[in-house]
C-alpha cells in the first residue's frame, strides 16, 4: 500500500532534477548572436588546423551565460584568414573581436569571425651590429676639420629673387622611364586589388541546391544550373542552427531535395564556405535535373 507514494514521489524528484541538467547542457548562446568588443586570446592551431578564440570576460546574450576563459571555435572565414596571417608578426595573440557571429549547432557554439583588433605590438627584429661599426664605434670621434664643416646658410636679402632649390626642380622632372613603367604601376594595383577582393565576403540570394555528402561526412550545397550547361559550384556548409534543421529535414527523405538557399559565401585558403541565414525546401515535381 505504500508503493504507490514512493513510486509518485520518485517521479517528482526526477521531473525536478532532470530539466536541471537538461538546462545545464544547453547553457549555450543563442544562433546569430553578435559579439562586438569582446578581448580574447587567439590560440591554434590544432592538429586539425582548427583555431579557437578564449574569452577574457563573460558573455551574455540575456539567455545564457558563457564565463570567461572559455574557447570557442572560430569557424573558417576571410576574418579567420586575415588574422592568423596577422598573428606571425605579433609578440602575443591577444585581440578584440570586433565583429563576429554566433552560430548553435548540435549542442555547441562556434564564432563566425569578420574583424579582428590586434592588441599587441609587432615583433621588432633585432638590430644587427657588423665588426666594422664595433671598430669605429670603439675609435674617439675626431673634430671635424674646417674643409668638412658644413657651409654656413645665407640669409637671403628681401629684395633677392625668390629661386627654387635644386632638388625641388628635380622632383618636378618625369623621365621617360616613369612614363613608361606607369603601366607596371597599374598593373600592380589590379593585383593588390584582387588580392583584396580575395578577403571580402559576398551575399547568396535565393539560389536552388540540393544537399550532399562529402567522402569525410561534410555537409555541401551544390548549386543547381537549371538545365543550363553550366559547371556545379560546390559550396561547403558551416555548423549554424539552419543547417542542423536542413539536415534533419533530409534526413526525412530518401532522395534528394532541393532547397532554395540565402546565407554568406567566403573563403578560406581556397576554398568556398557557406554560413546558412535560410534554406526552404521547393518541390520539383521530376522537372528539375541532377
Amino acid at each position: 500500500m505504500y508503493k504507490r507514494p514512493a513510486i509518485l514521489i520518485l517521479v517528482f524528484i526526477l521531473g525536478m532534477v532532470v530539466p536541471d541538467a537538461e538546462a545545464a547542457r544547453e547553457n549555450l548562446l543563442q544562433d546569430g548572436f553578435v559579439l562586438r568588443g569582446i578581448d580574447g586570446q587567439l590560440i591554434g592551431p590544432d592538429s586539425n588546423d582548427v583555431w579557437f578564440f578564449e574569452l577574457s570576460s563573460d558573455v551574455n546574450d540575456y539567455e545564457a551565460v558563457v564565463k570567461a576563459g572559455t574557447r570557442l571555435e572560430l569557424l573558417p572565414s576571410s576574418g579567420l584568414e586575415k588574422v592568423t596571417a596577422d598573428v606571425k608578426m605579433r609578440s602575443a595573440v591577444t585581440y578584440r573581436l570586433l565583429d563576429g557571429r554566433i552560430t548553435k549547432y548540435r549542442g555547441r557554439n562556434f564564432i563566425f569571425p569578420k574583424y579582428f583588433l590586434p592588441l599587441s605590438k609587432t615583433k621588432e627584429p633585432e638590430p644587427q651590429v657588423s665588426r666594422e661599426s664595433e671598430q669605429e664605434g670603439d675609435k674617439s670621434p675626431e673634430t671635424p676639420s674646417e674643409k668638412d664643416r658644413e657651409p654656413a646658410i645665407a640669409i637671403s636679402e628681401p629684395n633677392d629673387i625668390l629661386t627654387l632649390p635644386p632638388e625641388v626642380i628635380e622632383k618636378l622632372k618625369v623621365s621617360k622611364t616613369e612614363i613608361a613603367n606607369s603601366g607596371h604601376r597599374r598593373a600592380d594595383s589590379n593585383e593588390v586589388a584582387i588580392e583584396r577582393t580575395r578577403y571580402m565576403d559576398s551575399v547568396l540570394v535565393d539560389r536552388t541546391a540540393f544537399l550532399v555528402n562529402e567522402n569525410d561526412g561534410r555537409p555541401v550545397f551544390v548549386l543547381d544550373a537549371l538545365g543550363r550547361n553550366l559547371q556545379h559550384v560546390s559550396l561547403r556548409l558551416l555548423p549554424c542552427e539552419v543547417l542542423e534543421l536542413t539536415e534533419r529535414r533530409q534526413s526525412m527523405m530518401t532522395g534528394s531535395i532541393w532547397f532554395k538557399i540565402a546565407g554568406i559565401r567566403t573563403e578560406y585558403r581556397g576554398e568556398s564556405y557557406l554560413l546558412l541565414h535560410k534554406a526552404t525546401r521547393i518541390y520539383n515535381h521530376g522537372n528539375f535535373g541532377r
